[in-house]
């Protein structure tokens, strides 16, 4: 009779976890996206910053320039992104080429930095870059 009383008890405890609420629908996620969309006033600011640690030789960059940051398509909804061209050099102090990042932000800042190739190419397509000559003074 107690194993009995056990597995109803188990059973009862089981059911009690169940529940019918099963987290937000997909327009409340959606609504939670878009509401992290505030425009980064520090972008450029942002952009120094990472970059300052992500180039292996953050000195001397040439033809630096960026994008205004824009609502762009990211992941389940938008994102704003900024596009950023740089020429820096490598390991050896030999510049490598004209390269374009993307930088995607939440709520006003840098989330997630999207390396130069494919991806960040297609996210770019279009970006009227400006000049941004302060990434020359970048220091290690």
């Amino acid at each position: 009779m107690v194993a009995v009383g056990c597995v109803l008890a188990a059973g009862l405890t089981l059911a009690s976890c169940a529940s019918d609420d099963v987290g937000p629908s997909p327009a409340e996620r959606l609504a939670l996206w878009d509401a992290q969309n505030v425009y980064p006033q520090t972008y450029k600011a942002d952009l120094m910053e990472f970059l300052r640690t992500y180039l292996n030789d953050p000195r001397h960059i040439r033809d630096g320039g960026v994008s205004q940051p824009e609502l762009k398509d990211v992941g389940p909804g938008k994102r704003y992104v900024a596009c950023v061209r740089y020429n820096a050099r490598d390991d050896h102090g030999h510049y490598e080429g004209v390269k374009t990042g993307a930088a995607t932000y939440v709520s006003g800042k840098l989330d997630r930095f999207i390396a130069p190739g494919p991806q960040a190419k297609a996210m770019c397509k279009g970006a009227a870059f400006a000049p941004f000559p302060e990434l020359a003074t970048l220091t290690r």
